[in-house]
């Protein structure tokens, strides 16, 4: 305190530069519990309505030390999102066994997902490293509590650092209470990251059979059909699909796009070239371009047009 003028705020964000430093080790976190214990109230009304880095990394200590480990973990993955550079999972409370025996699978499942919110690369041996606190936490609450819907959600997480065995085993846990969809769409997911189309292809066509009226299944096969060279057999599915949703946009481009790989239509390739600005993902938008301007036999002049698109 006598370093920061006084002030509480300002001690949080001292500690919290030196977790950084430093996440395992205990002194910040000792001097943290400390000043909860002494300056709540002030932290309190200080630091709610808060965003900033260190306030939401200091708040999950709190939420941690109050026993409300489900918000401390969502906390810790929100901060793990922006900065996952640093091992924050290192923290000596996210491995101790008050937190892995109280924190519900769901929440997990959901700070997971915030650690993925920003993109980041996670694929690489020393982001394995800085997860490892992660992946052990991941395999002691899905083995305690295996809710099979969040356990395909935490999958996301070892599959985006290429711990893909992980992932199938959070499937596994899943798949022995009960088969869901979203568990054969997790396998899809992991086993596509991983080049294996036959085994996506047929998790999703497992998935279709768990839910035949979900048209992002169809498109998820139709894409993988595509990826394995396949358009009649995607041209089909996306078929299937808008027939359950005839008014989705990704479903209409993509049968635009398949359908002109496959024939070589220049009324389809002008339909996708009008589709193609409602597209959000415009990383999956030029790679319908892509595969339609491929198509046989189509107008030099349309094809510019076209491709055109990517450069907007």
């Amino acid at each position: 305190m006598a370093h920061c003028g006084g002030s509480p705020v300002g001690a949080v964000r001292l500690l919290v530069g030196a977790i950084a430093s430093a996440p395992a080790a205990p002194e910040p976190y000792a001097a943290l519990a400390e000043l909860w214990q002494e300056q709540r109230p002030e932290l309190k009304e200080s630091l709610e309505g808060d965003g900033s880095l260190s306030a939401v990394l200091a708040q999950a200590y709190f939420l941690f030390l109050e026993g409300n480990m489900d918000d401390a973990v969502m906390a810790l993955g929100s901060v793990t999102g922006v900065r996952p550079d640093v091992a924050w999972g290192a923290a000596p409370w996210f491995g101790d066994a008050r937190f892995l025996d109280a924190v519900s699978s769901e929440a997990l499942a959901e700070a997971c997902l915030r650690t993925l919110d920003y993109g980041h690369e996670l694929d690489t041996d020393e982001m394995r490293d800085r997860f490892a606190p992660w992946f052990r936490a991941l395999d002691v609450v899905s083995e305690r509590n295996p809710v099979p819907q969040a356990l395909a959600s935490m999958a996301r997480l070892p599959r985006s650092c290429g711990r893909y065995e992980l992932a199938f085993v959070l499937c596994d846990r899943a798949d022995a209470v009960d088969r869901v969809m979203w568990t054969a769409v997790a396998r899809a997911a992991t086993w596509r990251v991983m080049g294996d189309l036959n085994q996506a292809a047929a998790a999703f066509e497992r998935a279709l059979s768990l839910d035949s009226a979900n048209w992002s299944l169809y498109l998820d096969l139709a894409d993988v059909r595509a990826e394995q060279g396949d358009f009649a057999a995607a041209v089909s599915l996306v078929e299937q699909g808008l027939a359950c949703e005839p008014h989705e946009v990704s479903l209409r481009a993509a049968g635009a796009a398949y359908r002109t790989r496959l024939s070589g239509s220049s009324d389809d390739l002008r339909a996708l070239i009008t589709l193609a600005p409602e597209l959000a993902n415009t990383t999956y938008r030029d790679l319908l371009i892509d595969y339609a301007c491929a198509g046989p036999t189509l107008p030099r002049r349309l094809v510019a047009k076209a491709r055109r698109i990517r450069e907007e």
